[in-house]
């Protein structure tokens, strides 16, 4: 029977190489985790900002693919722009910044 003889600064080295491997994917998973969680900040951010016209929007183009009329739905999205586009010109500090998160639109 052949017994072979390891070079422990062989076996050394490919178990360092096994953690820098590992620790590189975990690397790339917790970077991957921090883009992932910008963009849903950024999602919800966009749909918080222009919810209410984007979901009139959809329900008019809804009832346009179902043979309705849409045009509640339409003006219902236009006073939601307008209301949008008026709390958006109004100059907010933090001491009325919860006005415009709770006006509704």
């Amino acid at each position: 029977m052949k017994t072979f003889k390891s070079n422990p600064i062989s076996l050394t080295s490919r178990a360092m190489n096994s953690v820098r491997r590992t620790q590189m994917m975990g690397q790339g998973m917790t970077e991957y985790i921090v883009v992932l969680a910008l963009v849903v900040v950024a999602a919800i951010g966009v749909y918080s900002f222009f919810g209410k016209t984007v979901r009139t929007q959809m329900a008019g183009v809804a009832k346009e693919i179902s043979g309705q009329s849409a045009q509640q739905e339409i003006s219902q999205a236009e006073q939601a722009a307008n209301a949008a586009s008026t709390t958006a010109n109004q100059d907010y500090g933090l001491a009325n910044y919860d006005d415009a998160t709770n006006s509704g639109n």
